[in-house]
């Protein structure tokens, strides 16, 4: 199940965060070791050639300070991608919106603060 403030067209669209949701910008090489962290505890992933993009309730990122990071919220604009895209070129869904299209932030951070340790800390 999807928002109705994340409308999934026929083609890739930009879309305001801050409203029903915010994105949190994680660089991929991270974002793909978070990932595996969070597992099945992870909502929808969009990713592109550079980052990924994890969709977490409107606000709950409010503070967020992990290196190399960003918070999207309002004001900022979202590339979206078609519903059953789910590899490139552009954005895709790494994982696709479903019942549980929110990440939990706090799992989010956690899993983004490990995947920067360095592997003999992991």
């Amino acid at each position: 199940m999807t928002s109705p403030a994340l409308q999934l067209g026929a083609a890739t669209a930009a879309q305001p965060a801050g409203r029903a949701w915010d994105a949190v910008r994680v660089p991929r090489s991270i974002g793909l070791l978070a990932l595996a962290t969070l597992g099945a505890r992870s909502g929808a992933v969009i990713e592109d050639d550079r980052a990924l993009y994890w969709l977490v309730p409107t606000g709950s990122a409010a503070g967020w300070d992990i290196t190399n990071t960003t918070v999207l919220g309002v004001g900022v604009k979202v590339l979206v991608p078609p519903a059953r895209r789910t590899a490139g070129p552009g954005p895709f869904w790494r994982i696709c919106p479903g019942d549980t299209w929110l990440t939990d932030v706090t799992a989010l951070r956690a899993a983004v603060e490990d995947a920067y340790r360095p592997e003999a800390a992991r």
